[in-house]
């Protein structure tokens, strides 16, 4: 082969091959949490079709801030994949935050995140070109409601997470917006948005981000007469979320974007959680005519996902297939992680377990006992003998959980993660050029060009393997050689292959970024009336932009908001689905033994429990010792 310029041209086109009825499928999407930009990454490698993560400030997690230059690489590196990025501006304003809150939204759409997360109404206000989500915060739990942020041009909506699968199906019924619901992770005991707790007993407000997680704490449970009926019990805390058999029943509900939750979670918790349910929900997809991916790319892992073995307060389905008891976790708010089996025999500080689980060195259990959760570690492991390091309370009998797998956690830590898109290359030669094509599966495509004299190759079929070869180096690069043609093949160098490999792949990738298209922004359309002509201080209307966003939508009457009272006596700082009565058999509606009323107790700070059977809702009042 003799070069007679050093000459690459490059060419690209985006060919869109989904035929009128692939259009027409439903789309889902995996959505993951990101803490940061690392974490971001593994969510993506992962298979995740989303990541939401938060800015510097007006985050629903105060400790969950990204500077803009974070969330810029973020948004680069997930759109290569088709990945989309949901900044959470999702906290209450106040007037004087409005104009700081406007500046970082204008950055993160800069920046070219695709969808702003909120829950206050003052960003429709604000121009912003982008799409907006209506946070779960906006307490999005019947079709009315979502039908009105429908209408006012939000594209999605996040829905309470005490909503059963019937629920949704109804309110799926009634609209086309998308449906966004949580899948998996902790759950607030209150109704999203509805919490003033954290509020009511420090500075710390669930709706600014900070909550300081007064559900979480033990308290007594006492009636009119101040008899205990329990003590010490963590009575609003509830087990974590765990949707991960009801997938199926979710997708025929009308979801489309499936979410975990915990943007405070680690590396390992994010990595274990979206391959465990990028797994369930490519096999729901693979049964299904109807609905594909979101993204593109194919995770490869080495571990075997199970999300017990992360942080995990035993899941449940909460009420997905209606109300039920079962859904708190009374001894303790803090991770059991998995069921390992029952203690069969204790000698001193060794016990031997009925279990199908390999133990090792290092792991750590925990079990309850005494209505306490304890916790040890696994010193030695000999045979069906396993030493810790205390053992108070143990006896035959006792379950025991592992809430650390030194092996499983070594493993997610250490893995080597990647995710691919398939491509197909195209190697066409004559005497005087060298082309590569390259056809991504969304039908992106670039091409690079050497020209030269190159002449005929001594061993067509040697040659051939050679091209082959090279061409499958994909190394570093976020494509997977799918499959491989050639016209007619010349004498090439491997080199120049390699170069032409590496220029094509790069000149694809930079093809994908070019191509990828945002979702048309939020416009306001004041057509759309809200359900209510009066809001009250529970719907903290607490700054002028969203005032004024209510009465463009009808509203008459709005009240000063809960969230700048100075005193919460006489409100309800929770309403919830979840009922104590019902969790401990004293339901009003079956011949309860307790019939008098009910308290909450923890030192000073007494609640009152007032039961709405009608609609089958706590709401946790604080009421003065008096």
């Amino acid at each position: 082969m003799h070069l007679s310029a050093s000459k690459i041209s490059f060419s690209c086109k985006n060919y869109y091959l989904c035929s009128i009825n692939l259009i027409s499928m439903r789309a889902l999407e995996l959505l993951a949490p990101a803490k940061n930009y690392e974490i971001a990454v593994d969510a993506i490698d992962c298979g995740a079709d989303a990541v939401y993560m938060g800015a510097a400030s007006f985050g629903a997690r105060a400790a969950a801030t990204n500077r803009i230059e974070d969330i810029a690489r973020t948004v680069e590196y997930a759109h290569r994949y088709g990945v989309r990025v949901y900044a959470t501006l999702n906290t209450l304003l106040f007037d004087d935050e409005l104009s700081a809150a406007q500046r970082q939204a204008e950055q993160l759409v800069d920046v070219g995140v695709d969808a702003l997360i909120v829950q206050d109404m003052a960003y429709c206000a604000m121009g912003l070109n982008v799409p907006l989500h209506a946070s779960t915060q906006c307490a999005l739990r019947d079709a009315e409601k979502v039908r009105f942020f429908e209408q006012t041009g939000f594209s999605r909506v996040v829905l309470e997470r005490a909503m059963s699968l019937a629920e949704i199906a109804r309110v799926r019924e009634q609209t086309a917006v998308e449906l966004e619901a949580f899948i998996h992770g902790a759950i607030c005991v209150s109704h999203s948005g509805c919490c003033y707790m954290s509020r009511a007993v420090s500075s710390r407000s669930g709706n600014r981000g900070e909550c300081s997680q007064p559900c979480r704490l033990a308290y007594d449970l006492v009636d009119a007469d101040g008899s205990v009926i329990m003590r010490g019990k963590h009575l609003l805390s509830l087990r974590d979320l765990d949707m991960s058999s009801h997938i199926g029943a979710m997708i025929d509900a009308g979801v489309t974007s499936f979410k975990i939750e915990g943007r405070l979670k680690e590396r390992d918790y994010v990595r274990n959680t979206v391959s465990y349910y990028r797994r369930l929900l490519d096999t729901e997809i693979a049964r299904r005519t109807d609905c594909c991916r979101s993204s593109v790319g194919e995770s490869q892992i080495d571990f075997e996902p199970n999300p017990t073995k992360s942080f995990s307060r035993r899941g449940m389905s909460y009420f997905a297939d209606g109300k039920r008891v079962g859904v708190a976790s009374f001894d303790t708010p803090k991770s059991f992680g998995e069921l390992l089996g029952r203690v069969v025999e204790v000698r001193a500080m060794r016990i031997r377990l009925d279990t199908q689980c390999e133990v090792s060195s290092g792991d750590g259990l925990c079990y309850i006992s005494d209505g306490a959760l304890l916790g040890t570690n696994v010193n030695r492991v000999d045979g069906n003998w396993i030493e810790l390091n205390r053992a108070e309370g143990l006896s035959v009998g006792t379950e025991i959980y592992r809430n650390f797998d030194r092996r499983f956690t070594s493993a997610v830590e250490s893995c080597r993660i990647k995710r691919t898109i398939e491509v197909d290359m195209m190697l066409n030669c004559t005497s005087e050029k060298i082309s590569l094509t390259a056809v991504d599966v969304e039908g992106n495509r670039a091409e690079a060009a050497i020209e030269g004299t190159f002449d005929e190759p001594r061993s067509v079929s040697k040659m051939h393997e050679v091209a082959a070869s090279q061409l499958a180096k994909c190394g570093d690069t976020i494509f997977r050689l799918r499959k491989f043609e050639v016209g007619d093949l010349r004498f090439v160098q491997a080199s120049i292959l390699a170069a032409l490999r590496r220029q094509v792949l790069s000149r694809l990738e930079q093809v994908r970024l070019e191509n990828y298209r945002r979702e048309e922004p939020f416009r306001e359309s004041t057509d759309a009336r809200y359900p209510q002509q009066q809001l009250t201080a529970y719907d903290n209307v607490t700054n002028r932009l969203a005032r004024q966003f209510y009465e463009r939508h009808g509203v008459t009457t709005i009240e000063p908001p809960l969230e700048l009272s100075g005193t919460m006596e006489g409100y309800a700082v929770m309403t919830t689905d979840y009922c104590i009565r019902r969790e401990i058999g004293e339901c009003l509606r079956e011949r309860p033994t307790l019939k008098d009323e009910l308290f909450l107790v923890r030192g000073s700070r007494r609640y009152a429990l007032e039961f709405d059977c009608k609609e089958c809702r706590m709401r946790v009042v604080p009421r003065d010792n008096g």
